[in-house]
């Protein structure tokens, strides 16, 4: 064999024997200059949108932009778009035109999820009285919201481009209508981390009997680091799946498993640089202390007969007033985004459940003690100077009756109208006792102020101390925002 055959052979035999992990860490150029860029680039946006978080505890709480007058969220998401003509929004002009057909002006070049042909107007459904101080308009419906309306300011012209729940639900939480951008919750968790370690910093609770059409996404922490996204906990049964050790696994024997993985990853660590490691480690620490925390906070039995009575739980069961108590008792625990989505509220007409004469007003009733109780006993508490209570849809209703196929339906409902919805919000820095923007004589379009959703997450952003600009973080080329790239305006005059 000769020397040339001698030294290619020696370089296959070499090649063959490098592994893959020895390869990217000998790795000068190509991908790992490309990721030492991407390194450079993430660190140098993180340096100027946020503090600088503990690599080993990514949750540690961080300083906001600006001193902000919120410090955590609850947010009442109503699963399938309520009415906002049967509860906020007064339109007695509406009520005028009921049963006659709708002017043409208003269905040209609109785009319906199912009406057809020319539907007829249809005016409200319940009476509305004013209430309170603000004299603020709320249907016979909301009988207990009624009474603390003084506490809340609404946004009636709430505007979105998406006609369908899914991406129309995406808009509200992510600011995309498209799977894979990271929800408010991630973003306001990552840019303020959390004031209890013990316990997730961003947490989901459901009620309805269904999870959102968009499932987690809906909470999902997109191209952030994935400890941000939502952890969804249950109103029954174990809190969180899995969080009990398994028969015969003692909490001790759990605690020497977890150090023996923490070590293998922290070497994958050092050799890689992978942020994601970072995280799959913090991941088991929380979910180690969380055996502990967690079962304690959910557990709603602890409060006295007088809480139950007030809120109408029933601890046990799955339920929109469970959950508003167990949002209380989550932030008054140091979590910081609290998210609450009630199934449900999709009123179209074509059967009971979803009809504005049956299923709508059930719905109703569920939620209007909780969520009125919940104010008060966070303003007693004294939470909600500090903390925001955010409630709505993904857009609005239609000032016209749904038709299927061009023909009236025997129950009454409205169909999808992303030109005007309404949503409240309490607590947290928000001037209470006022109204902002203001739809048509029919409740179809804003007439004055309308409030694109990148104006309305800019303002929560900024009641949290966040300019909504500076808090970014770089994927695809961009540096990529709740905001998104369009201009967004801080709603002064909602603040107090």
């Amino acid at each position: 064999m000769n020397i040339e055959t001698l030294l290619n052979e020696t370089r296959r035999r070499s090649l063959e024997s490098e592994t893959r992990r020895q390869f990217l860490t000998r790795c000068t150029t190509g991908l790992g200059a490309l990721f030492l860029a991407n390194q450079g680039a993430r660190a140098a946006s993180e340096g100027h949108a946020i503090g600088k978080h503990d690599e080993a505890n990514p949750f540690n709480a961080l300083p906001p932009q600006f001193r902000g007058k919120a410090k955590r969220v609850i947010y009442l998401h109503m699963i399938g778009a309520p009415s906002q003509l049967e509860l906020f929004d007064y339109k007695p002009d509406l009520q005028k035109l009921d049963g006659e057909l709708c002017p043409q002006s208003f269905l040209e070049g609109k785009d319906f999820a199912f009406i057809q042909g020319t539907p007829k107007m249809l005016g409200p459904q319940f009476p509305f009285k004013q209430h309170g101080q603000s004299g603020a308009w709320v249907s016979d419906r909301f009988p207990h919201f009624a009474k603390v309306v003084d506490n809340v300011s609404f946004i009636k012209t709430l505007q979105t481009d998406q006609f369908n729940h899914g991406p129309a639900q995406l808009m509200v939480h992510s600011g995309q209508p498209r799977i894979g951008y990271p929800s408010m919750g991630s973003w306001v968790t990552w840019g303020l981390g959390t004031e209890n370690t013990d316990l997730p910093g961003f947490v989901v609770l459901l009620s309805g009997g269904r999870i959102p059409r968009v499932g987690k996404a809906l909470w999902g922490s997109g191209f952030l680091p994935s400890v941000y996204q939502g952890v969804q906990c249950r109103s029954h049964g174990d809190p969180v799946l899995n969080v009990s050790n398994p028969e015969n696994i003692s909490r001790d024997l759990r605690r020497s498993a977890l150090d023996t993985l923490k070590d293998l990853n922290q070497q994958t660590y050092e050799s890689f640089g992978d942020p994601e490691t970072i995280t799959r480690i913090a991941q088991y620490e929380m979910a180690f202390r969380m055996q502990m925390a967690v079962p304690d906070a959910m557990d709603i039995e602890q409060e006295p007969a007088s809480v139950h009575e007030l809120y109408g739980t029933e601890p046990g069961k799955e339920s929109f007033a469970n959950n508003c108590l167990l949002a209380r008792r989550l932030v008054e625990r140091g979590t910081r985004f609290v998210q609450l989505f009630d199934w449900g509220w999709d009123s179209h007409g074509a059967g009971a459940n979803e009809a504005l004469n049956a299923g709508f007003q059930d719905k109703c009733r569920e939620v209007d003690k909780p969520m009125s109780v919940l104010l008060v006993d966070l303003k007693q508490r004294g939470l909600l100077e500090d903390t925001l209570v955010v409630w709505s849809g993904e857009f609005g209703r239609t000032p016209m009756r749904e038709n299927r196929g061009g023909r009236e339906m025997k129950l009454v409902g409205r169909d999808h109208n992303p030109g005007a919805f309404t949503a409240w919000i309490a607590g947290g820095g928000i001037k209470p006792g006022m109204s902002y923007g203001e739809t048509d004589e029919v409740g179809y379009s804003p007439a004055v102020n309308p409030v694109p959703l990148e104006d309305y997450h800019a303002t929560l952003l900024h009641l949290l101390g966040f300019e909504h600009k500076r808090l970014n973080y770089p994927f695809q080329g961009l540096d990529q925002r709740l905001t998104g790239v369009k201009d967004a305006r801080v709603i002064k005059e909602l603040i107090a």
